[in-house]
């Protein structure tokens, strides 16, 4: 009987259209990442140190994604060596060990929604990065390549002004979520609102947290293309990342305590950040990617924001200011516009190759200059993590 009912869900599922399921799985992950900023938060103010949380998410992480690296993955991961080895430890360090303790630095001194606010700058940092080393070539003679550096204008201009201006409050929830939830919310105090805290030092975390997310994309194309196993490369990174945050908390947090569980609000913290944020949400991020595309995926970046937001404002009070909220607005306008210009690119591409193939005596040994993709290597990895 559980068998045929079993069988019956699963008719059901396949009986819905792919299409509605990614949408379905991509606001499912927002909503993941979204309580990801937010329970972060809370754990800062819960006490736990900045140090030990990496610690204790990337072993979950490490523990629940090796198994799947380990046997999915055989055939395809080359011997391990000196080089890569190396290769790896520089990707944790910028990937791993910046990029989560920029966030964490940037989260205690801002709020949630704003560290998901600048996180949408990604994309268009990253191919400015990749414009600069020339993994990219800038095309401003195309509507495309125009479209990518006006995005990134946009993005630099917002992420400028949420750490230049902070402006007036222009919404103040007050009090917050007089409900049954009061108890609880009481315990964690000002979980929207770093009062008492550096705004602009947050902000200029959290662009080095950008800054790093970005390099690490860019640095492990040429990583992938050498060491092909996608899993395998992330479960490295994590285990190396793991040893640099070991070594630093315990040069830095010499109070034992402070590895110590206190309170079940702190475990659930954890776990949520390892399970959730780095386990379920990085499985269905890969199921999106192949499926929907790296483009369909980073569309609903800012869906995360306006989530992050209506959870900081109901349920801890946060507090919405001018210059936040025009950042935010010019880093989305920056994303799409950038999400624009790869998603043209890609159809310039497909036409001038369909063209090509189209025409038997123009398929010779060279491929036209002019039919030259600007991007040569990806972007936008399915083993892309929130942070």
């Amino acid at each position: 009987m559980a068998d045929l009912g079993s069988a019956s869900g699963r008719r059901m599922w396949c009986s819905v259209p792919e299409r509605l399921q990614l949408h379905g799985a991509m606001l499912a992950l927002q909503f993941g990442y979204a309580g990801f900023h937010v329970v972060s938060r809370a754990a800062l103010n819960m006490g736990i140190s900045k140090l030990v949380f990496p610690v204790y998410r990337n072993i979950i992480a490490l523990l629940m994604l090796l198994p799947f690296a380990y046997f999915l993955e055989k055939k395809e991961r080359p011997a391990m060596s000196l080089n890569f080895t190396i290769q790896f430890f520089f990707l944790a360090l910028v990937g791993i060990t910046a990029n989560q303790g920029f966030y964490l630095l940037g989260l205690e001194n801002t709020s949630p929604t704003f560290a998901s606010a600048i996180q949408n700058s990604v994309p268009a940092i990253t191919f400015l990065m990749a414009a600069l080393l020339r993994i990219e070539q800038v095309r401003i003679n195309r509507k495309d390549g125009i479209s990518k550096v006006i995005g990134t204008v946009f993005c630099v201009a917002g992420a400028s002004v949420i750490t230049l201006y902070k402006g007036p409050a222009i919404y103040s929830p007050s009090p917050p979520l007089e409900s049954v939830a009061a108890p609880l919310l009481q315990s964690l105090p000002s979980l929207g609102d770093a009062s008492g805290k550096s705004w602009s030092l947050g902000c200029v975390y959290l662009i080095g947290h950008c800054l790093s997310w970005s390099g690490w994309l860019v640095l492990q194309a040429p990583v992938l293309k050498k060491y092909p196993a996608r899993l395998s490369v992330t479960s490295w990174t994590l285990f190396y990342g793991l040893i640099q945050f070991v070594v630093i908390a315990a040069i830095v947090e010499r109070n034992a305590q402070a590895w110590i569980f206190h309170s079940g609000g702190e475990v659930f913290t954890i776990f949520y950040a390892g399970v959730v944020a780095s386990g379920i949400a990085f499985a269905v991020q890969i199921w999106c990617i192949d499926r929907g595309g790296p483009v369909f995926v980073a569309v609903y970046q800012p869906v995360q924001t306006l989530v992050v937001a209506i959870m900081a404002s109901i349920a801890l009070g946060e507090e919405f200011y001018l210059g936040g909220v025009i950042g935010a607005v010019l880093i989305i306008v920056g994303l799409y516009l950038v999400l624009w210009g790869k998603s043209e690119e890609r159809k310039f591409i497909a036409l001038e190759k369909a063209a090509i193939q189209a025409t038997p005596e123009h398929t010779s040994s060279r491929t036209p200059a002019h039919i030259k993709t600007s991007l040569t290597q990806p972007l936008l990895h399915s083993s892309t993590e929130n942070v």
